[in-house]
């Protein structure tokens, strides 16, 4: 299941990527050529997770990041994967992964598509993928400085390690902030919330919290907290799960 989960990511990444990167050309004579315009903005991160909750685990980890915008369009692209032991007596693993394309209507208002996949060992989520789409505003948006909301209705597919797979409907609430202080160096926060839309006592939320700051040009150090609640867990386990991942990150 987790190889099933990693190729699903990497497809949908991959689509996606191909998609921002191409546009094409037509000459005289009628020949589409492909034309790059705006390249990705791109980083790896490499560093450490501690967890808590259903877990107290130490984890090497490894993140890919990249971005792209243009004048009416913006995509991202954000997949990472953790090993490591669980309680000191299991190895655990986990591979998470999402897609987005922003498509501006105007200067602040967006459409957006986005797929999200996630296996993971520590929370018994043998696999769970959702795609959402929706209307989006940035409330700031300036050159250091942006927030952004997001509504729109989902689908989620799941399945935990020891329940049958099960789908449904659900409306996703996403809002993200972040300021630069400098190159290399800043702040962000993002939260979402997907409750089912007809069983609302069955939701999950997603925060992030994370500070960046400059060590030269390529290189900078990255500390990220992370907090998942999911109001009905695995058989068992708690309904929280608290991640601190740290790590050295390469731009390219």
């Amino acid at each position: 299941m987790l190889k099933k989960s990693v190729t699903a990511i990497a497809a949908a990444a991959g689509l996606l990527a191909a998609f921002a990167d191409t546009s094409t050309n037509t000459s005289a004579n009628g020949t589409v050529t492909p034309e790059i315009k705006n390249p990705w903005k791109q980083s790896v991160t490499a560093g450490l997770t501690l967890t808590s909750g259903n877990s107290d685990s130490l984890l090497a980890t490894i993140k890919y990041l990249a971005d792209k915008k243009n004048a009416t369009d913006e995509f991202s692209l954000d997949a990472d994967a953790a090993y490591g032991k669980a309680n000191d007596v299991k190895n655990a693993s986990s591979v998470h992964g999402f897609a987005q394309w922003n498509h501006l209507f105007s200067e602040r208002a967006y459409g957006y598509g986005r797929i999200e996949g996630l296996h993971d060992d520590i929370a018994e989520v043998s696999y769970r993928f959702t795609a959402t789409a929706g209307a989006g505003y940035y409330l700031i948006k300036e050159v250091n400085t942006s927030l952004s909301t997001e509504v729109g209705p989902g689908l989620v597919t799941q399945k935990l390690e020891y329940d049958d797979p099960r789908t449904y409907v659900t409306l996703r609430l996403g809002e993200k902030f972040e300021h630069k202080f400098a190159p290399g160096t800043r702040i962000w926060q993002t939260a979402e919330i997907l409750p089912q839309v007809d069983r609302v006592q069955n939701y999950i939320v997603n925060l992030e919290l994370g500070a960046e700051a400059a060590l030269s040009k390529s290189f900078s150090l990255s500390v990220v907290l992370d907090d998942t609640y999911n109001s009905e867990p695995a058989n068992g386990l708690k309904r929280n799960d608290v991640k601190l991942v740290s790590g050295i990150t390469y731009k390219f």
